[in-house]
This record gives structure tokens, C-alpha cells and sequence, in this order.
């Protein structure tokens, strides 16, 4: 395993943009060496509800490091088969989760995103600054120091800024300027939204397809209300929508008109929805994460796309990096380029899943569906996709350091847990 390790480091004020899953992450590695950390966050509280996520390869020695893997079990939803059906409704057949996603039964782990966002919270409530509602509104960093001010209009003073606020992230663009040329198109869109569990799933998913478009279905309990999921292809992202819910709804009810298995009920259920989930398939690329003492870290810096099962897993790999480099480098010019000669490999691993393997999902053309089917109606049991085998490499495609850090209190702090 490498090691790297530092004297006692003196603390320094971070602003952290972001309370999903980087941003609490990297929270609590920074807390753990000795930084005094802000994390402001535009929604009101942390964030509960929304899809499950999975948590698997490198990603799972992280939370693990973290003292986690017990509330994450705890959390597993333990999906247990995935049904696809062709374009009349009929079953085509069933396979288990990882033989999809190259996951490991047994070892990976399944959470509700919003279950994983308060797991990472909850214990840094009381620890560091919390700034909900609100979010940064500008930012000047003079080489010595970078001056933020907030839309509530406070304005504060920071060492060093970390924008780990998503895809569309508002750091990335008051720094790096507008997203589009960052914004990687996999030419996708996609509508999500929670529906009553009235279809007698639990633990499992079904998905219909045709080329270009796919509808998910999936629970976790018979008790819980379902997810939905209705995405298409469009060779041009739809700006006109983005801003414009009615618009939203139109156009992804114009690409599901057939009236077969449960595609009106789902439809139905988008139109109704108050939480419908509108956006676009794509990716963040970069030929740099840092700029002065701004760096970006989880989505806002390599977002790999929901068609690679990996963004969550990669963010949090990426929290671990971020944090273990600051704490061991003294110039933090230098521990920027060191995250990401580590990170930038594994995430360009991941994101390609969602271009090399992303079809047994979303398949585009009729070729892609057959050979898809083909893997499903397969009566070899334990039979893999080719997503599968690469999933599995690229997922622990990163050994992690053990960084060894003086930690607040003086005592020496490793990252591996053990003190």
C-alpha cells in the first residue's frame, strides 16, 4: 500500500459548495486532519428520498476507512433481479443486478441517495459549519486568500474553495466560466419521479425497451412508493425545457405514446409527479480541476453519467484523494496536482462504462437490443455481460494511499481507520 505522510499541519478554512455525497465526504476527511471546514449547501437541509445508488470496489474501502459499513448495511435496499420486456410487454427474462454492473453479491452495497447524504451529514452536524440556503454568489481569490460572497449577501474569507455542487456546478462556472464547454452530450434525456407501488415489485426492477428509449420500473419495499425512469434519445440537449417544467413533461410524454405494459401509467405518473427529476445524460471533461486555490471534486470535476453506475462511487473516492493530498502536501498548489494525477485515471476509467458498456441499458440501435436480449434469454445462469467484466476492473481500479496525518488533537492519524 503507499503511505504518504506529513508533520503536524496546520489547519486551514475550506468553503465546500455542495452537501450531497463529494461535498460531505471530503467534509469529513478535511475535519479528520485538522482543516476547519464550511460547507454551504443552496437546499434548506440535507437532502433525503431519491433513487438508490450503489457503492462498490474502491468506493467500498473508503466508507469502510470511514467507519460506515455499518449504517450502510443497515441502509441496503438489496436489489435482487432486473426483468426486461420487450416492446408488446412481454418478459424476455431476468438477470441479477451485478451480472450488469460487474458488482460483487454480497460485498457491494445499495443505498437510497438521500439515505447516503445523512449517513455522510449527521456525524459532521456538530463538528463543522453548515451554511443550508444559500450558495455562493461570487469569488475572488488574490493569490493569498479567496473572499467569497453568498446570496444571503454575507461575505467570508477562505484558504482555499472546493466546488463539489454537481453536475451544472455553480462553482465550476464562477471560476472556469459557462459549463458548455466542459458539458459532454451522451445524447440522452431522462425523467424521474416516484410513483405508488402498485405494480407488486420489491428488491427488483423491470425496464421495456426499443431502440432509444427505455422505461424503468423499480422498488425497494411493496411498502414504498416506486421509482419510475423514462429516457430517450435526442441528438440535441432540449435548453428550451430546462427552465420549464410544462415543457419538460410535453416533450418526454411525445416520445412514450404506445399504449403497452405500463408506459400510460408511468406516463400518468410523470405528468402528476411533484417531484419529477428532468435532465440530460452527459458528462463533465476537463483538461484541468484547479484553478489558484479553487479545485472541483465529485461531479462538478468528472461526472461519469448515471449510465456507468459509478458517480457516487467515484465521488467519494475522489473526497478521500482530495483530502489526503491537502493534509500532505503543505503547498496546496501541490496537493491539487497530486489529486489529480491520482483521480483523473480512475474517473476517465469509470466514465468510459457509461460509452463502452452503457447500452444493456439504453440500447440505441436494434443491434444493441438484440444483443442485449441475447445475454438475457441465456440459460447460463451465471452468465456476465461484457459491461460486466470491464465494470469490475474499473471499479477498483484505484488502491487507495494511507495517508498518515497529524490529526486536530495531536495524536497521529491514519486514513485506514486505526489511530
Amino acid at each position: 500500500m503507499n503511505h504518504a505522510s506529513c508533520p503536524a499541519y496546520p489547519a486551514r478554512r475550506v468553503l465546500i459548495s455542495g452537501a450531497s455525497i463529494a461535498g460531505p465526504a471530503l467534509a469529513y476527511w478535511l475535519d479528520r486532519y485538522g482543516f476547519e471546514v464550511t460547507v454551504v449547501e443552496k437546499a434548506p437541509t440535507v437532502r433525503r428520498g431519491g433513487y438508490a445508488i450503489d457503492i462498490r470496489g474502491t468506493a467500498r474501502e473508503v466508507v469502510d476507512r470511514m467507519g460506515l459499513l455499518t449504517r450502510l448495511r443497515e441502509a441496503h435496499v438489496d436489489s435482487r433481479r432486473i426483468t426486461f420486456v420487450d416492446a408488446d410487454g412481454e418478459t424476455i427474462g431476468s438477470l441479477r443486478p451485478e451480472q450488469m454492473t460487474g458488482g460483487k453479491a454480497g460485498l457491494d452495497l445499495e443505498v437510497r441517495r438521500g439515505d447516503l447524504a445523512d449517513i455522510l451529514c449527521t456525524p459532521l452536524l456538530n463538528r463543522i459549519e453548515f451554511l443550508f440556503d444559500d450558495s455562493i454568489a461570487a469569488l475572488d481569490d488574490d493569490g493569498d486568500a479567496v473572499h467569497a460572497v453568498f446570496d444571503s449577501g454575507a461575505r467570508r474569507t477562505f484558504d482555499l474553495v472546493i466546488g463539489a455542487d454537481g453536475l451544472h456546478s455553480n462553482t465550476r462556472c464562477l471560476v472556469f466560466g459557462p459549463e458548455e464547454p466542459f458539458h459532454h452530450y451522451l445524447g440522452h434525456i431522462f425523467a424521474g419521479f416516484t410513483l405508488p407501488n402498485e405494480f407488486g415489485l420489491a428488491h427488483e426492477a423491470a425496464i421495456w425497451n426499443v431502440p432509444g428509449r427505455g422505461a424503468v420500473l423499480y422498488a425497494h419495499e411493496p411498502s414504498e412508493p416506486a421509482h419510475g425512469f423514462l429516457t430517450f434519445t435526442r441528438r440535441t440537449p432540449p435548453f428550451d425545457a430546462f427552465r420549464d417544467p410544462k415543457a419538460q413533461r410535453a416533450l418526454v410524454a411525445a416520445h412514450f405514446p404506445e399504449r403497452v405494459w405500463h408506459l400510460p401509467h408511468l406516463v400518468e405518473a410523470m405528468r402528476e409527479a411533484d417531484d419529477l427529476f428532468f435532465d440530460v445524460v452527459s458528462q463533465i471533461h476537463m483538461p484541468t480541476w484547479s484553478r489558484g486555490r479553487v479545485t472541483l471534486a465529485g461531479d462538478a470535476a468528472h461526472a461519469t453519467s448515471f449510465l456507468s453506475g459509478q458517480g457516487s462511487s467515484v465521488s467519494l473516492v475522489g473526497a478521500y484523494i482530495l483530502a489526503g493530498e491537502l493534509a500532505t502536501h503543505t503547498d496546496h498548489g501541490d496537493a491539487f496536482a497530486a489529486y489529480e494525477r491520482r483521480m483523473r485515471p480512475f474517473a476517465e476509467r469509470n466514465q468510459a462504462l457509461a460509452t463502452e458498456g452503457g447500452t444493456v441499458v439504453t440500447p440505441t440501435t436494434q443491434e444493441q437490443l438484440d444483443a442485449r436480449n441475447a445475454v438475457v434469454r441465456d440459460p447460463q445462469a451465471g452468465r456476465e455481460t461484457l459491461s460486466a467484466e470491464e465494470g469490475r476492473a474499473a471499479h477498483s481500479g484505484l488502491v487507495l494511499p494511507d495517508y498518515v496525518v497529524a490529526v486536530r488533537d495531536g495524536a497521529s492519524g491514519r486514513a485506514d481507520g486505526r489511530r
